[in-house]
């Protein structure tokens, strides 16, 4: 059981790393680009590179934000 937690421990920490607001919108961006295409057959492929743009300077703001009040 310990290889299965170990196993799962890395996936999480890959996958949600240190932001988990960035890995939900990421995801997020991903199901609406799959409801795009799927439901009104759009061209949807920029979706998710607007939703990097939009979240990474967000994520940065949020860290910078943090590690100022920790040197407080």
């Amino acid at each position: 059981m310990g290889r299965m937690k170990a196993f799962g421990a890395f996936w999480y920490d890959f996958v949600v790393g240190d932001d988990w607001l960035m890995a939900a919108g990421i995801v997020a961006s991903l199901m609406i680009t799959a409801i795009a295409v799927r439901v009104a057959d759009l061209l949807a492929w920029w979706i998710v590179p607007v939703a990097i743009v939009i979240l990474l300077p967000v994520s940065l703001w949020r860290a910078v934000k943090a590690d100022r009040a920790a040197e407080d």
